[in-house]
């Protein structure tokens, strides 16, 4: 309509008594965009079926299905749809759907977890235009679903098989077990190659043989995962929060210690303690584990590593392997957690589990263009010496350390603790 504006005005400055057409194109225009919007797919003939995954997982991606269909009228060329996933859920591109098969078209929706909780889809918003170009309907159409996300026990599977099923680099398999630890096992026959240190004397002369003893892994450790729910384990770390990464990490340890035959507990913390449980023991007992790790709920709070950990340490009756999952900023905000961690580690094994802070590594990579560029990579190269001051401080208390990126995060934790294993450090 404004395209014609131009001739129009042409035509009433130099033939006015024309001035009718200008009233007559806009009516055309008008009459064809009334005449599109007719022709055009009805709105109360547009459907949408959404069958999403029973469950989704942190980090995964989950194909849902949807299924558009028109129940009558004309079919548009082209439908563009657009989820409203909210917040839990990474944002679903906007598709263009074209082709129909009986009234129908079906497509698959990548839908990937950012937090846990429970997913809603809200609604479903389409839109189209008519045969012409110049009509467009839009309609919404509520789904109200909602899904569950829990931590991604579906990596830890994988993970899992994948250790077992490799050569046994860090002596994981069941048929390694013996000869490698420090409990009592049997008495065998001397061989070429054994330890001469095995060989059982008093044995050897009752039997008139040479016999020495075989020894097994010692089982029945308690393992307790602490998990620091607050603010700085709250924040994303590629797009996932790090106390999600450590719930997978720690669920995967869980299954191996499990399978070891050392019993497992969780331990959960900001302010003050949020989750504690009992110990448990059996392969059977890792759903118990993942579903009590789905109740660790994001914080806003700054974790009090005094109360937590003095709470902690009143509910251990038996020396343990505590694995604490947390960060920390700079050496101030590590102070009351270091005099925490020495009082512990007089009954305990510590493990201090965090991840590499790529933020500040990159600060300091990054090439010094501007001025800021220079004054970020100071600060970044003294928070860097702090962090690492702070490691040192917790190596001379006796503090077992892991710091890696998400992406080793797990396989580091399960090596250290088969190495602590190794060395009968429990």
């Amino acid at each position: 309509m404004i395209a014609g504006f131009p001739l129009m005005l042409l035509i009433g400055i130099l033939a006015p008594s024309l001035w009718g057409l200008a009233a007559a194109w806009i009516m055309l225009v008008l009459g064809l965009l009334l005449a599109d919007a007719m022709i055009s797919a009805k709105l109360t003939g547009f459907t949408a079926k959404l069958t999403p995954p029973a469950l989704l997982y942190i980090g995964a991606r989950d194909p849902a299905n949807l299924v558009v269909s028109f129940e009558s009228g004309p079919l548009p060329a082209r439908v563009e749809i657009k989820l409203d996933t909210g917040p839990l859920l990474a944002p679903v591109p906007l598709k263009g759907l074209r082709g129909w098969d009986s009234r129908e078209h079906k497509i698959d929706l990548p839908l990937t977890a950012l937090r846990r909780g429970n997913a809603e889809i809200g609604a479903l918003w389409a839109r189209w235009q008519g045969p012409l170009g110049l009509a467009r309907k839009q309609v919404k159409q509520p789904l109200g679903v909602r899904i569950p996300i829990l931590p991604n026990a579906r990596w830890v599977k994988q993970e899992a098989v994948r250790l077992y099923t490799r050569d046994a680099d860090f002596g994981i398999k069941q048929q390694l077990n013996k000869g490698d630890g420090s409990e009592f096992d049997a008495l065998r026959e001397f061989a070429a190659g054994m330890d001469r240190r095995a060989i059982d004397w008093k044995q050897s002369a009752r039997h008139r043989n040479l016999l020495a003893k075989e020894f097994r892994t010692e089982r029945n450790h308690n393992i307790v995962f602490a998990f620091d729910t607050g603010r700085l384990m709250s924040e994303p770390l590629d797009g996932i929060p790090k106390l999600d990464r450590a719930i997978n990490a720690a669920l995967l340890l869980a299954f191996v210690s499990l399978r070891a035959g050392d019993r497992t507990a969780l331990y959960g913390f900001d302010a003050q303690p949020v989750l504690s449980s009992n110990l448990l023991h059996g392969t059977a007992a890792f759903t118990q584990a993942q579903a009590l790790a789905s109740q660790l709920d994001y914080s806003a709070n700054d974790a009090n590593y005094t109360l937590a950990l003095t709470d902690l340490s009143g509910k251990l009756k038996r020396r343990s392997l505590i694995i604490l999952f947390t960060d920390f900023v700079d050496t101030i905000s590590s102070e009351l957690m270091l005099e925490t961690l020495a009082r512990l580690t007089k009954r305990h094994l510590v493990l201090f589990a965090t991840f590499k802070d790529s933020g500040l590594e990159n600060m300091l990579d990054a090439p010094p263009d501007t001025a800021e560029d220079i004054s970020r990579a100071v600060v970044a190269d003294t928070l860097l010496d702090e962090r690492k001051l702070v490691f040192r401080r917790l190596q001379r208390l006796g503090v077992h350390i892991i710091e890696t990126t998400p992406d080793t995060f797990g396989s580091k934790l399960v090596s250290q603790y088969l190495e602590i294993k190794g060395r009968d450090l429990l």
